[in-house]
């Protein structure tokens, strides 16, 4: 079971997958950071200065009496929500034009193998293979 579990492990696209995750994780890290630190302040600019993800619906207000919270509030965070689907949208145009480039380069290395590769030689045709039997035959 062990040489079966290192083998599975060790594979080249178990090693491949892990190294995607960890870089996806990372990339994702930084579109992140680029939509909450660069896009969101400037939409929030354009909307009227207000932070993006501190815009909410609220469903029923805090109770405080006396200073201390008695009902906490309860509110819809749609702006937490609109950062994230903006994260979303920004990956995956990131990662659609990262894997446009991967195609377009693969493709370019397939035509110049395909230019470079030497003909296969042709194969005989059915009435060649016929007539080659026939001698045979006629030789017996």
């Amino acid at each position: 079971m062990w040489e079966e579990f290192k083998k599975f492990a060790f594979r080249g696209n178990v090693l491949d997958m892990a190294v995607g995750v960890i870089i996806g994780t990372a990339f994702g890290k930084i579109v992140t950071s680029l939509v909450n630190d660069i896009f969101m302040p400037v939409i929030g600019n354009l909307l009227g200065g207000s932070n993006m993800s501190g815009l909410k619906l609220v469903l029923s207000p805090a109770e405080i009496v006396d200073g201390v919270v008695v009902k906490e509030e309860a509110a819809l965070l749609y702006g937490s929500f609109l950062q994230n689907v903006i994260d979303f949208f920004l990956i995956a145009i990131c990662i659609f034009f990262f894997v446009k480039v991967i195609n377009k380069l693969t493709a370019k290395k397939e035509a110049q193998a395909e230019a470079t590769a030497p003909e296969a030689p042709a194969s005989p045709t059915v009435e060649e293979l016929l007539t080659d039997i026939r001698d045979l035959l006629q030789q017996k």
